[in-house]
This record gives structure tokens, sequence and C-alpha cells, in this order.
């Protein structure tokens, strides 16, 4: 499905986004993997091998998703779609509850989640109506930014910053679609990923999880569990489809979740 598809990944070194890059490959796409730690750069550009570049770069820097495209175009000779999954809890720097939250949590959340993610989109963008052609975006949102956890995810700006992520995803979604730009959201709940490890390791919060995401038995989002959406999103098969939110959530969205 992929086939000749050159894709950027931003976040794409861990978890989902290295899923993802695994299974582009595997539809016959090469792909350009971003990541701000060298060493799973390293290692992610070893399991590719020739099929992957890896950029090592903070998607917080303006910088970052403009080389990660050069690199793209200079290595493979085109680009075709952008992945944005880079983000973040904000929960260590003072993200909570709005009666605890602190500015440097709301803004660190922010600059994570939304901010990083209008930098990939606007240097896709940019570089998509330069080469005057068409092209595709899927960013990554997240349950909690339309159907709160209150008891054990209480991160309010988290939820804020994956809100307005819905809101510019389709706002950028309906501006573009003249220039034949798709731009589309995945939306996971609780997936396995180094940033849900908190989560992952406490039992009473896993029982819960476990009525609140029933498919397929009640258990954790795998990473492996975003990337067909993702491969459809990416292909030809939905140049039909923009300004879309998919949720991968297994079940979360529609299940009231028992404690």
């Amino acid at each position: 499905m992929l086939k000749d598809k050159k894709i950027v990944i931003i976040g794409g070194t861990t978890g989902i986004g290295l899923s993802a890059a695994k299974a582009f490959v595997k539809a016959g796409a090469q792909v350009v993997l971003v990541g701000r730690n060298p060493e799973s750069g390293q290692a992610a550009q070893t399991l590719l091998g020739d099929l992957a570049r890896v950029y090592s770069g903070d998607a917080s820097d303006p910088a970052t998703a403009e080389k990660a495209i050069e690199m793209c175009l200079e290595a493979f000779g085109d680009f075709n779609g952008l992945y944005h999954v880079a983000g973040g809890s904000g929960r260590k720097f003072g993200d909570g509850p709005l009666h605890e939250l602190s500015l440097e949590g709301w803004n660190k959340t922010f600059e994570l989640n939304l901010t990083s993610l209008m930098l990939s989109n606007q240097a896709a963008i940019r570089r998509f109506r330069a080469l005057d052609k068409a092209g595709t975006i899927l960013n990554m949102g997240s349950v909690l930014g339309f159907s709160p956890s209150p008891k054990y995810f209480v991160t309010h700006a988290y939820a804020a910053a994956k809100s307005a992520v819905v809101g510019f995803t389709k706002s950028i979604a309906a501006y573009y679609a003249a220039d034949n730009i798709r731009v589309n959201l995945l939306a996971p709940a609780l997936v396995e990923t180094p940033m849900s490890e908190r989560a992952s390791k406490d039992e009473t919060i896993l029982s819960f999880v476990k009525t609140k995401q029933p498919l397929d038995g009640g258990r954790n989002g795998r990473p492996e569990d975003l990337d067909g959406a993702a491969i459809y999103f990416m292909s030809d098969a939905s140049k039909f489809t923009t300004g879309q939110t998919l949720y991968v959530d297994g079940g979360w969205e529609v299940s009231e979740g028992q404690y």
C-alpha cells in the first residue's frame, strides 16, 4: 500500500512511531525517523537498514522537521507524507488537576504535544506547496482530548493540548484541501509505550483499563494496533479522506469502565 512512498515520522525511534516505521517499510515505503535519543535512533537504523534514515533532534525545535524533510528528499528523492507521533506527559513538569497545575507544567505540556506538532505540520505544508504536489499528514491525538477519565488520568494540560490538536488538524485540513493536502488524526487510548509506563505498572489502573478498553479481552493497546490505520492514512487508499479523527482506543470512548 505504500510502494514508493517517502515518509517522515516525527517521534519514530520508539513506541508507536517505531512500530509504524517497521510497518511502513514492510508496506513498501522508505522512511526518515526523528527522535531525541541517539541510542534509540541507532537501534532503529540498525533494525530498518537502508530503507530508513535517522535524524536526532528535538521536535519542539523549529529546524528539526525541516531538516528531516530535507534528509528525506536528499536520501530518497521525494517526500510524500508526515506522521507526527511525538508528544509526552507533562506530569513531571507540573501537569495534573487544575488546582495543582503549575504554569511550567502547562507550558511544557503544550510545547511537547501542540507546538512540536504545529512546527512539523508547518514544515510539511510549506514543502508540499513549494513542490506543488499532493501530500498527507497524520497527527497523533488522544482519547483524553474528548473523553476524560478523572480518577486515574487527571492531567488537564495534556487533555487541553490533545483537544487543541483536533481543532488544529481540522482547521488546516479545511484550508489546504484545495491543494490536495490531506490532514487526519489518530486518537489512541492507553497504549504500552515509555510514556504510559506509570499506568501500565499499576494493577488497579490495569483492572480499570480492562473494562474501559474491552476489545480483544480487555487490555492495554499495543503500538502495532495503530499501524493499519496509519498505513491507510499515509496511502492513496485515503485520497478522498481529510479532517478526520479515527479512535483506535479498544472501545474506550464508548465504554463506561468499572472501578
